[in-house]
């Protein structure tokens, strides 16, 4: 056997020693516990039976009587009447006795009671040895097998630490990390060494997150620079028709007024969405939690969108028990981006559905459902990204800016919420807010 498969017998049979001894430790503080409730219980019942009462104030004496141990008690207010015990001293004979003024009467053996509690504590002591016997073949097995990945831990540390330092191999490494571009497309590291192999896999797996990363981010700035540009083109459109005919033709003034009206407003919301989301990503943007009514604010969003929105039918079912520890401001956001998706996607007169509630687990939600055009089941999975499109013409007629889901899924991360997306073409779309309990 090596070192270390000593070293772990070594500790092994220490810890079983040591379990062994608090096991046996526990067993004695039972053992005396009984035998301290069985002496009060005799104790008790023996005055209880004899004297009519039990007080703490009796008088009571335990002494020996040639190869007996008597145990006498009797009423401090009645010394003529008394209770004894005549205990043998091998534990086989056990007499109650009550004397009194008329003398030594119901004389009582207690042998059959002694004789089972004999047997008890007999089978009771045989358990004990059994369990501790049993213990001291087995533990030790056990306790080697719960060590033994600690055993392997130390022989591979032990290994790698007689392993001789190759300077070369650093050098080869850090030859093949100086070629590699983090931001190329196929770039990846590959020593052949098989020693390397594990530090070549967490450097190439680092390197994949970052293209990653640098991916989304150089789609993020194309998909924003094609978002500003497109209203930045509008409106100059718009400046030019106005400096060439607009002084002399009152109409083309109008509407080119109100569309760059329109294109200037569609920028300004498109420019606060980024900040936020820039806000949240830079952790800029705060969030003050308190513990509020989901059906109150809810209702607020309901009632909200019936006087701005005379186009569409708008239903509210609530739960006046649901309550949630939110930021309510960030969470009436998220609601009314959810409406406002909603309302994009569905036909005049349709209906648009609020309800709010508590789930089966106990958990409070609120959701947004429509009968609009709903989403193909490859879409579901990217509606909150960043620009994401379906269809870029659908997005251009709606006027979205491809943002607000964005928004509504930072917001409800950072509650430690999900979202639960149900979607079927030409039927409609159902977004449930699921919010955690904590703090409620």
């Amino acid at each position: 056997m090596n070192n270390e498969g000593k070293r772990v017998t070594s500790t092994a049979r220490k810890i079983k020693y040591m379990w062994l001894a608090k096991l046996f430790s526990a067993f004695l503080s039972v053992d005396i516990m009984i035998a301290f409730v069985f002496v009060g219980a005799s104790v008790y019942f023996t005055e209880k039976q004899g004297l009519g009462n039990f007080k703490f104030d009796n008088y009571r004496a335990v002494y020996n009587e040639g190869n007996n141990t008597i145990y006498e008690a009797y009423s401090r207010e009645d010394s003529n009447k008394k209770v004894r015990l005549f205990i043998t001293n091998d534990l086989k004979s056990v007499t109650y006795q009550v004397i009194d003024n008329e003398g030594l009467h119901d004389v009582t053996s207690l042998d059959m009671v002694i004789s089972i509690l004999n047997t008890v504590v007999i089978w009771l002591l045989c358990i004990q040895l059994f369990i501790l016997i049993g213990d001291l073949f087995t533990s030790a097995r056990q306790i080697r097998r719960t060590l033994q990945p600690l055993n392997e831990l130390a022989q591979t540390t032990s290994r790698l630490s007689n392993i001789s330092f190759d300077e070369s191999k650093v050098h080869s490494l850090e030859d093949a990390i100086a070629k590699i571009s983090p931001t190329g497309p196929n770039g990846t590291l590959n020593t052949t060494d098989e020693d390397l192999k594990g530090l070549e896999a967490a450097i190439n797996c680092l390197l994949e997150r970052m293209r990653e990363s640098y991916r989304q981010q150089s789609r993020f700035v194309s998909d924003a620079s094609h978002e500003l540009r497109t209203p930045i083109a509008v409106i100059q459109g718009y400046v030019n028709m106005l400096d060439r005919w607009g002084k002399e033709d009152e109409t083309i003034l109008n509407e080119s007024i109100e569309a760059i009206k329109n294109e200037s407003e569609q920028m300004k919301k498109l420019v606060e969405q980024l900040l936020f989301l820039a806000r949240g990503d830079s952790g800029r943007n705060q969030l003050n939690f308190e513990t509020f009514s989901l059906n109150d604010m809810l209702q607020e969003v309901y009632e909200e969108s019936l006087m701005i929105d005379e186009n569409h039918m708008y239903e509210f079912k609530g739960d006046s028990e649901a309550f949630v520890y939110a930021d309510m401001s960030m969470l009436k956001q998220t609601a009314r981006i959810l409406v406002d998706n909603a309302a994009k996607y569905t036909l005049e007169k349709d209906v648009i559905s609020l309800r709010c509630g508590i789930n089966n687990e106990g958990i409070s939600y609120f959701s947004v459902q429509d009968n609009g055009i709903g989403m193909k089941e490859l879409d579901v999975g990217h509606v909150f990204e960043r620009f994401y499109r379906s269809d870029v013409a659908r997005d251009k007629k709606t006027g979205g800016t491809g943002l607000g889901l964005s928004i509504a899924k930072w917001i409800i991360e950072k509650h430690e919420g999900y979202f639960e997306v149900l979607s079927r073409e030409e039927i409609g779309t159902r977004i449930t807010v699921v919010l955690p309990l904590k703090n409620i």
